[in-house]
């Protein structure tokens, strides 16, 4: 079958656009997976294959014939992105911005990727990740401390927004005054990669965003060469100088786009925690009185609600599944989250539970482009979560319907009131 228009009965399926979607779109991809194992939707990225099974995800996740190397078709895909003359300045500025992103980790196949990160690896390594624990601890804190529960506050803007952006940024060694910018930038790009359908306002957001980031660690790397320290700039300006980073730009990609992945998901790994523990009071005092379970649960939270519900990859070579051709150049979107409440994986998928043993989520990925920050960003969670649950143990939602950012790629939430009568 080579369909390129949506199957009969999955017009019934939701829109991904719609705002019952954008607040839950767990129970769309139910329908989506009951529906058909592989759909083709025109109504996202101007058409798309849609993966919805675990192991189909899995899958292309794993085999190299899904390619990662998709920003061309992508960027200049959005209508009216390349509008003007060839070599004019709107081509030359999406020109600008498509190379910053063909050149980041995320989006190089083999063996390229290979090559960039096993530079950027030696700043993840499980030794340094434990090392740092004592100063996120120290960061959460400052965020705490000053923080009334009684009278209640906004979880996300109080906490979950600073806390990935100090850590990300003691990681790179970059200064703290710049905080605010960067937060910003990294905003600007999660609501552009995040977008089913990306507006041309988003484009010019994401690409002003990017462009500023590398700007930036264009002017960091001499200081870092001239005075080397233990950050992972002065590690990357070392593999550059070794020939393991090309001197085109890779090395401002790499930081660019870790500053921005190591904040948004973070934020939502935080964010989407506490609220799925507060949503679930018998969970949460059961966590409580088991705090080491806590590892277990943070697994947990990241099947149930993935900050990351998708990434996409572009098919390197034609290949047939479940009945359907997939050509090559053709979009699939890998949909993570809901690979994570497959049936055919999870029993009872929709339930959460701190003590569920069974699968294996797909939240950070599967394959040679699992996500390299994972140890730092469940070491923030743990940490924060932990002190949270210890200084408010009776704290609860204070808002019926917590605000919800209206991502579809990088689910989290824009504001959550919380409160505490002790």
């Amino acid at each position: 079958m080579d369909a390129r228009a949506p199957t009969p009965d999955t017009d019934a399926c939701g829109t991904p656009l719609d705002a019952a979607f954008l607040s839950d779109p767990y129970p769309t991809y139910k329908a989506w997976r009951d529906a058909e194992p592989v759909l083709w939707r025109d109504d996202v990225f101007q058409g798309a294959w849609v993966l919805t099974r675990h192991a189909d995800v899995e899958f292309a996740l794993r085999d190299p014939r899904f390619s990662a190397q998709r920003t061309g078709g992508w960027v200049k895909r959005i209508p009216g992105a390349d509008a003007g003359p060839r070599g004019g300045r709107a081509q030359a500025a999406l020109d600008d911005f498509q190379r910053t992103f063909a050149r980041a980790m995320v989006f190089l196949d083999a063996p390229d990727h290979r090559r960039v990160r096993r530079a950027m690896a030696a700043g993840f390594h499980p030794s340094i990740v434990r090392g740092l624990k004592p100063q996120v601890e120290h960061l959460a804190q400052e965020l705490l401390d000053p923080l009334d529960a009684r009278a209640g506050f906004d979880f996300i803007q109080a906490v979950a927004r600073p806390l990935p952006s100090r850590v990300i940024g003691l990681i790179l060694g970059i200064d703290r005054r710049d905080e605010d910018e960067f937060v910003a930038w990294s905003e600007a790009l999660a609501t552009f990669i995040g977008a089913l359908q990306p507006s041309l306002a988003q484009l010019g957001a994401a690409r002003h965003a990017l462009l500023q980031m590398v700007r930036y660690f264009d002017a960091l790397v001499p200081v870092r060469r001239r005075a080397p320290g233990e950050d992972l700039v002065s590690r990357l300006v070392q593999a550059e100088d070794a020939g393991e980073l090309r001197a085109d730009g890779e090395l401002a990609a790499q930081c660019a786009m870790l500053l921005f992945a190591g904040h948004e998901t973070t934020r939502n790994l935080l964010g989407n925690g506490l609220h799925t523990l507060l949503s679930h009071p018998l969970q949460w005092n059961r966590l409580r009185g088991e705090p080491a379970s806590m590892p277990a649960a943070l697994r947990e939270v990241l099947r149930y609600d993935s900050p990351v519900q998708y990434t996409g990859r572009r098919v390197a070579s034609q290949l047939t599944l479940h009945g359907h051709t997939l050509r090559r150049g053709d979009l699939v979107l890998a949909m993570i989250g809901a690979a994570n409440r497959d049936p055919d994986r999870f029993a009872d998928p929709d339930t959460f539970d701190i003590h569920r043993r069974e699968g294996s989520h797909l939240s950070f990925g599967s394959g040679p482009h699992v996500c390299i920050g994972a140890g730092l960003a469940l070491l923030e969670a743990e940490v924060t979560l932990r002190d949270v649950m210890r200084r408010w143990p009776t704290l609860r939602l204070a808002d019926s319907s917590p605000q919800w950012n209206g991502n579809a790629g990088l689910r989290g939430l824009a504001r959550m009131t919380v409160r505490s009568e002790a």
